[in-house]
């Protein structure tokens, strides 16, 4: 699949902003903290990786109520559900000046009926996007870090009418953002997210 920048102006898959605020102290001081296990940015982007998807577990399969969605507040609280993961690396990534974008599955819902969006990240090195799924590994989810050949948590089942979405977001979907941000717990969320983009 041929990847696609929604905006063809790199310099924006390195921008901060509200939910990817990778100036915020706390997201600084643990890209700092991760830099320093890392010989070069390949090795960075690894830790970085590797430290969103182990050790911020996701939601659903802690069972955590609480709902994140910028960055420096996954890092403070340790905890997200795909998409707010996906905020914190981008920001951990931007933050040593890796190009960092947002993407999106549409997978089918967990509740068994119906779909919902999935988030992910893709990182950008030697000129092309590699995409990369930091949502937390479990007994049948084995996402890796990867630049040669994706090792993504999900594979999409085109007979379900799921999608892989080959366009790249510098900023979060708009309706995304909305449900994290309106949602008052993770069970509300989770019945609001949005199915498609």
């Amino acid at each position: 699949m041929r990847l696609i920048q929604k905006n063809p102006d790199l310099s924006a898959y390195l921008a901060a902003d509200e939910v990817i605020d990778h100036h915020h102290p706390r997201v600084r001081k643990t890209a700092e903290r991760l830099a320093a296990q890392a010989s070069d940015s390949y090795s960075y982007a690894r830790v970085a990786y590797e430290f969103v998807r182990d050790t911020i577990p996701h939601s659903a399969d802690s069972g955590d109520l609480r709902i994140t969605w910028r960055a420096s507040d996954v890092l403070e609280q340790g905890t997200g559900i795909c998409h707010a993961k996906s905020h914190a690396l981008a920001a951990l990534l931007r933050a040593e000046d890796i190009p960092a974008a947002l993407c999106y599955q549409r997978l089918t819902h967990d509740a068994g009926s119906g779909h919902v969006l999935h988030g992910m990240v893709a990182v950008r090195f030697h000129g092309a996007w590699h995409r990369q799924d930091c949502r937390g590994n479990k007994p049948e989810v084995d996402a890796q870090f990867s630049l040669d050949g994706e090792r993504l948590a999900f594979t999409v089942d085109a007979k379900s009418n799921e999608v892989d979405y080959p366009v790249l977001f510098d900023v979060p979907d708009p309706a995304v953002l909305r449900a994290l941000r309106d949602a008052p717990d993770r069970p509300h969320l989770w019945e609001h997210l949005p199915d498609a983009l």
